[in-house]
């Protein structure tokens, strides 16, 4: 048993930048966790960090060691999960990273279904629009848009978004609505950085799509912030429509080229290391993801008012 302390004590104070950050999570005093690194290096016979006052980093030998190091730890959470799932109710803290748009516009209305169904399993949810190593973070799982990249992650795919254009009502009596795409470049257009291919926006037209070369008149990182900006009056924006339905349903922003704008449905997915959808916890809040997203609702509702 000491031997996987050791293993984990290395792979923690890798994944959290030190000994001090790391005995955080184990729960140890910082020389407690030198003591074990050390003892795991005196074992191995080889110098797996290299230790100055200000940083530490990994020998080539411990670069090797702590990448076979966090296979086997995975082995190990999911061999434990997989014999001790049958008739175990969901439990323990979960932690999930999920992407601001859906945790704020959709996530956190329907959350409080999920912990009531699930009574003993506590919830940490980060928000970040940043791609992160789940494994580094410590997350059981994440909420992502778009296409999954990392062959090391499973991606189960439980929604679609469309982004469309959008206005206040106020900025469109100002500045008038446009009629074609080409009109774009004569409109304040509020743009969000961390979206791929922020600048371009596509339109149909004659069954062909083209593309339209969009310059900011605001740049945000956040698509929240550029929802508020346009529902400010600031200008036209592209977003997800599970940020967008509301204010539209509401009447504080206006669809904007409806009929020529291409929607891009993008997947809504969660993703998460291999076999941790074992864990009864990762696999009920995966089932509660699918039956309350799956179709879309934020969609549904906007349908059922036009």
């Amino acid at each position: 048993m000491s031997d996987v302390t050791d293993l984990r004590t290395f792979v923690r104070v890798i994944d959290h930048g030190g000994f001090a950050a790391a005995s955080k999570t184990l729960r140890i005093t910082p020389s407690a966790v030198s003591k074990l690194v050390t003892r795991l290096e005196d074992r191995l016979g080889v110098r797996l960090l290299h230790r100055t006052t200000r940083k530490l980093s990994l020998t080539p030998e411990g670069e090797t060691y702590y990448l076979r190091a966090r296979e086997i730890l995975l082995a190990i959470e999911d061999a434990e999960a997989e014999v001790s799932r049958a008739g175990q109710r969901p439990r323990g803290r979960l932690h999930v990273n999920c992407v601001p748009a859906f945790a704020l516009n959709q996530l956190a209305a329907k959350l409080s279904v999920f912990l009531e169904r699930c009574p003993e399993v506590e919830i940490e949810l980060a928000l970040t629009d940043r791609v992160v190593d789940l494994i580094a973070e410590n997350a059981d799982l994440g909420i992502r848009v778009g296409v999954i990249a990392d062959p090391s992650l499973v991606a189960k795919k439980f929604g679609e978004i469309r982004r469309n254009l959008v206005a206040s009502p106020d900025y469109l009596a100002r500045r008038g609505t446009p009629r074609t795409p080409d009109e774009l470049r004569n409109h304040d257009c509020i743009i969000v950085s961390t979206v791929s291919s922020a600048r371009v926006w596509p339109f149909r037209a004659h069954g062909q799509t083209r593309t339209i070369d969009i310059s900011n008149r605001v740049l945000v990182d956040n698509g929240d912030a550029a929802l508020r900006l346009a529902i400010a009056g600031c200008g036209i924006t592209r977003l997800a429509d599970l940020v967008t339905s509301q204010a539209v349903r509401e009447g504080l922003l206006r669809p904007v080229l409806v009929d020529s704008h291409v929607g891009d449905p993008v997947p809504l997915s969660a993703v998460y290391p291999q076999g941790r959808h074992r864990m009864p916890k990762v696999r009920a809040f995966l089932d509660f993801l699918v039956e309350h997203f799956s179709h879309a609702p934020w969609r549904q509702a906007h349908a059922a008012e036009t």
